[in-house]
């Protein structure tokens, strides 16, 4: 990512500093959104990301991020938080690192697909959803499967589990295509999958699913 010159880049310049403060150091861009900027930095010599409220966003995410993923955080579900607070009046969250890349372009196994199955499970049954799991990006394939980024994630009616499965599975997106290549499915378990959901849908829990994904 590059931050440029001007304001943006001054501030990052600033809140590394501010940052060095409380330990975090050798700070580096890693991505940029539209409410935030990502850095990569090291605290006690681990990896961490901090994340700071763009000063062009009027969006004040973070705080809340910061209260859902340590609401999740004995689930196992995303990487925990360290800390958050405020800088110039911006927020910021820093939270652990895991190793991996988004599902989009990460080779899944079938370990992965069981792992995001169970805790996209787990945040349906908290009735948290995160909102953004279908496009690929928040799920990141390393040793496990994690989920990021609870910037739009709300309590509300969740659809965490539908969602992964038609990423993975049912939708026609570059995900699905490489998964069902990846793993030979064909129409008959694409159909099964259906029931599986519908059934979940009903109260009838995730044990049919998990079995019929077991035959991957």
């Amino acid at each position: 990512m590059r931050t440029g010159s001007g304001i943006l880049g001054e501030l990052l310049e600033e809140f590394k500093d501010e940052m060095g403060r409380i330990g975090i150091r050798n700070i580096e861009p890693l991505s940029k959104g539209t409410s935030s900027v990502v850095l990569l930095g090291r605290l006690s010599g681990k990896k961490v990301v901090v994340k700071l409220q763009r000063p062009d966003s009027p969006r004040r995410n973070l705080f809340k991020e910061a209260a859902l993923t340590r609401a999740v955080e004995p689930f196992g579900i995303t990487p925990p938080p360290i800390c958050a607070g405020t800088f110039r009046g911006l927020e910021y969250l820093v939270r652990d690192f895991v190793e991996g890349e988004p599902i989009l372009t990460a080779r899944v196994r079938r370990r992965h697909v069981f792992e995001v199955v169970l805790k996209t499970a787990a945040l349906d049954r908290l009735r948290l959803d995160h909102g953004q799991i279908q496009g690929g990006k928040h799920v990141i394939i390393g040793k496990g499967a994690w989920i990021i980024d609870f910037e739009k994630a709300n309590w509300r009616k969740p659809k965490n589990l539908t969602s992964a499965m038609s990423m993975l599975f049912l939708g026609k997106n570059a995900v699905s295509l490489r998964i069902r290549e990846r793993f030979g499915v064909d129409g008959a378990f694409l159909e099964e999958l259906k029931r599986e959901l519908l059934n979940y849908k009903r109260g009838k829990g995730i044990s049919g699913l998990l079995g019929l994904l077991s035959t991957l």
